[in-house]
Formats: C-alpha cells, structure tokens, sequence
C-alpha cells in the first residue's frame, strides 16, 4: 500500500490538510476532521465530488 499524499494534522482551533509530497498546507482550516474529503484526496480525487465536500465543509464552518 502506498503513503497517503494527504493527512488531517491538528491545529489551534480546528484540523488542516498537509500535502506530504508538496510540503504545505492545502485547503482551509476545518473545525471537524475532514474524513470523506481525506478520503476522497487519497482515492480516486473525483474534481466534482472534491469541490462538493469543500462546498460541505466550508458550510459547517458558518
């Protein structure tokens, strides 16, 4: 099984999503873990499904 590119690390306030191979932060800050997006990023990255879980999660935030 090969390394997952991206992974939820905890912050002050909330969780950010680390790019391993890219070497930065990718996304927002989320308040809840963001599993089905992890999942999502780690798969099959599907671009429609991607922007509806960030739609999703930004929407939490409010």
């Amino acid at each position: 099984m090969s390394r997952r590119r991206y992974v939820a690390r905890g912050v002050t306030g909330g969780y950010r999503i680390w790019d391993d191979r890219g070497r930065r932060w990718w996304g927002d800050l989320y308040e809840l873990c963001p599993d089905d997006l992890l999942t999502e990023l780690n798969g099959p990255a599907d671009q429609t499904r991607v922007t509806a879980l960030l739609k999703r999660y930004r929407a939490l935030k409010r």
